[in-house]
């Protein structure tokens, strides 16, 4: 009879979840606040229950068996049952919540986004903790794996499987040194041609331009190198190169070192800035309330067509 089937304990479920999107014992124990032994233990309870390996130890990490990556999808939808039957009882209060958020920022993020929300954050919530995280090429993974809470930027390998908000539409600007010896209040394609430059070598935006010189048949002239904007102001005013940039950094860049802000020549294509969380978050109400904090303080309604949570499927 079903009554007599053993039920899994729901530690030992999100034991298998975490364990399976991370690859690792180690992170694994890290995430669910357990030593290693114990998941090793939990583990094993498991592979007796189940009468599955479940998961084989290979150099490049714990690689799941057959069977597991088969009962994955009634795992997290188990879990997901759970978490809204307690999210129902839980609520958020930011005034007196001790926890912490790590949130995925591109480069020019946590130059631009990230100081104004951490002020507020910190006035509406003095014990709230953030924390940062650089853009990498295992995003996906790690917002599946719950290691942060939000990613905030151009980051197009969301685009597909994770909710997503649009907050604000991005530009190209050039910036220059204000005392710049051939360039004042404007900047015409000729003097683009023959100007050096600073560019920056990474980041999602820098595609984009890159891409938009090429069908343009514009070269420009990149004296400088840099691997992220840190520095780049003080570079512009102690010398006569340009840069090309989003609006948002350029300006606030400028804002800072005294720069000038010239429309740019050549015409690049726009992009949305978002925020993405995964789908299991959706009604979390921690998560929600961060996300309306970020929609309350970057979303520019004016220029965006949907100020509403949307998904995109994958």
């Amino acid at each position: 009879m079903s009554q007599d089937i053993p039920l899994i304990d729901i530690r030992l479920l999100r034991l298998l979840d975490t364990l399976h999107s991370t690859g690792s014992v180690t992170r694994t124990a890290e995430l669910l606040g357990q030593s290693q032994p114990t998941i090793s233990i939990g583990l094993g309870r498991l592979r007796e229950l189940l009468g599955d390996p479940l998961f084989v130890r290979t150099p490049q990490g714990m690689q799941p068996t057959p069977r597991t990556d088969a009962l994955m999808g009634t795992v997290r939808e188990v879990l997901d049952g759970l978490r809204r039957l307690s999210e129902a009882q839980a609520g958020f209060d930011p005034t007196t919540a001790r926890r912490g958020f790590r949130i995925f920022m591109t480069d020019a993020s946590h130059i631009t986004l990230l100081p104004r929300l951490f002020t507020h954050v910190r006035a509406l919530a003095p014990h709230v903790q953030l924390e940062a995280a650089t853009i990498h090429p295992g995003i996906a993974r790690a917002l599946e794996s719950g290691e942060a809470d939000l990613a905030l930027g151009l980051i197009p390998r969301l685009d597909a499987g994770f909710f997503q908000q649009a907050l604000f539409i991005q530009d190209w600007v050039c910036l220059a040194n204000a005392r710049h010896p051939r360039i004042q209040g404007r900047l015409t394609l000729a003097q683009y041609r023959r100007e050096s430059h600073a560019g920056i070598v990474s980041g999602t935006g820098q595609l984009l331009l890159e891409r938009a010189m090429a069908e343009r048949g514009v070269e420009r002239q990149v004296s400088l190198k840099l691997p992220g904007f840190l520095g780049l102001s003080a570079i512009l005013s102690t010398t006569d190169l340009l840069a090309t940039l989003p609006r948002h950094i350029g300006e606030t860049l400028a804002r800072s070192a005294g720069l000038q802000v010239l429309p740019c020549p050549v015409p690049i294509p726009t992009f949305v800035v978002k925020q993405h969380w995964l789908a299991r978050f959706q009604h979390d109400p921690a998560n929600r309330w961060l996300r309306g904090v970020c929609a309350e303080l970057f979303m520019d309604t004016t220029r965006v067509m949907s100020a509403h949570d949307t998904e995109v499927s994958s």
